[in-house]
């Protein structure tokens, strides 16, 4: 499953709910600020209808050293001073792989993937890999793509230059309605 980074539902309850955050200047989004406590939370949130989960520890470490080589980042969710959500990803030129997401506050890891769609619409990423096809992802906007235009669609992108890892607050704009985007 893919999501298209035009196709991003921002439903109205997450804006509101962002809104308020950053009007009480209670919100704070970062980009790998503090990437082994992102992936070790993903490892270890307890999901409902999920006994476990596929994030053993060789690959906290192996995703590790690929965050020290600039491949891997956490999108992170930070309300009233406290990492409250989050998610990783890996990033190859223009292409984003989404691996894992956590909450423990609800709607942060819905933030913290708004946050990345509004980066990516601002960097020029057009789509991220979802990686699993589930109803949530669907109804943020995520749909299944042929594999071969998924193939042909990395042979245009991973060689691309990537982006800067640093989120802008700037960025929010990029997921306002064009009406209120002019306004």
């Amino acid at each position: 499953m893919v999501l298209r980074t035009a196709d991003f539902r921002f439903h109205r309850s997450l804006r509101k709910t962002i809104d308020r955050l950053l009007a009480d200047a209670r919100l704070d989004v970062r980009f790998d600020s503090d990437f082994g406590r992102v992936i070790r939370a993903c490892a270890t949130t307890p999901r409902k209808g999920q006994s476990g989960t596929w994030i053993l520890p060789a690959m906290v470490q192996s995703y590790i050293r690929l965050h020290q080589a600039g491949l891997a980042h956490s999108v992170e969710t930070w309300i009233d001073g406290e990492l409250a959500g989050g998610l990783y990803c890996v990033n190859l030129g223009a292409m984003v792989f989404g691996e894992s997401m956590f909450s423990l506050r609800s709607d942060a890891s819905k933030i913290a993937l708004a946050a990345l769609i509004a980066f990516c619409r601002a960097q020029g990423i057009p789509l991220i890999d979802c990686q699993q096809d589930t109803p949530h992802l669907a109804s943020m906007g995520a749909s299944l793509m042929p594999r071969s235009r998924f193939a042909e669609h990395l042979t245009h992108t991973v060689n691309h230059r990537p982006p800067v890892w640093q989120f802008d607050p700037v960025y929010w704009i990029q997921l306002q309605p064009a009406d209120r985007a002019t306004a």
